[in-house]
């Protein structure tokens, strides 16, 4: 019981610090002081956007957040601007302020097709991001983001990195989801992928323990079948 409240209450308080932490999109304020190639992106601009890069315009730019236009285009969910910005030189690989990229910015609002080819033009999900020290699949995983997590996978994304609070991605899908068909799909599709269903948290408590205090049936099952121990 006191291992049941412990991971509970760390839940909890790791979601209230991620509406800190999350990432951070452009607001009003600064999408209507864009210029160059942000502003281009931001209202989906083609032509301009074309003119922009073949008059040499630096298409890595940032914003005062550290938002490359590559990462605008990602958050509208805009793959012929993200096409051609690579095509003129974009970095997809980039950092904004919080530590993330196009592919973790694209796994976070659930577009596996942006994710599937960010990866095919040369974004490494491999790639350690945000302020916790992970990666888009962790963020993926802990989202339940099903597609998003087998479009990472197919993608050569690490399966059992840890992040800073001592979670890998199949962790997260359990601590910090719902135990509902989502998370139980991504759960199931990192546990398929061959992810160790045995590697502990920072405390020492192992993904089947955590799934059966939460009382989640269905992750239990999985985990057994994959060979869990308690």
């Amino acid at each position: 019981m006191r291992v049941a409240i412990s991971c509970l209450v760390l839940a909890m308080a790791i979601l209230v610090s991620r509406v800190v932490w999350a990432q951070i999109p452009p607001t009003a304020a600064e999408l209507q002081a864009y210029k160059g190639l942000h502003a281009a992106v931001a209202v989906q601009d083609m032509t301009a956007l074309a003119r922009l890069i073949k008059n040499g315009a630096e298409v890595n730019a940032v914003d005062g957040n550290g938002r490359t236009p590559l990462m605008i285009a990602a958050y509208n969910r805009d793959r012929p601007a993200l096409r051609m910005l690579v095509r003129g030189g974009g970095n997809l690989n980039a950092l904004d302020h919080q530590q993330y990229d196009v592919v973790t910015i694209a796994s976070v609002i659930d577009d596996a097709a942006m994710v599937e080819l960010a990866i095919s033009l040369g974004a490494d999900a491999k790639l350690i991001t945000s302020p916790y020290e992970g990666t888009a699949l962790i963020a993926a995983a802990h989202l339940g983001h099903a597609a998003v997590v087998r479009a990472l996978i197919a993608g050569g994304a690490p399966l059992d990195h840890v992040n800073n609070l001592q979670w890998t991605a199949l962790i997260e899908s359990i601590v910090l989801g719902d135990g509902g068909p989502r998370h139980v799909a991504t759960l199931r599709a990192l546990v398929e992928a061959g992810a160790d269903v045995n590697l502990a948290d920072g405390e020492g408590t192992t993904p089947l323990s955590l799934a059966r205090v939460r009382g989640y049936t269905e992750m239990v099952e999985i985990l057994l079948a994959a060979g869990a121990k308690p």
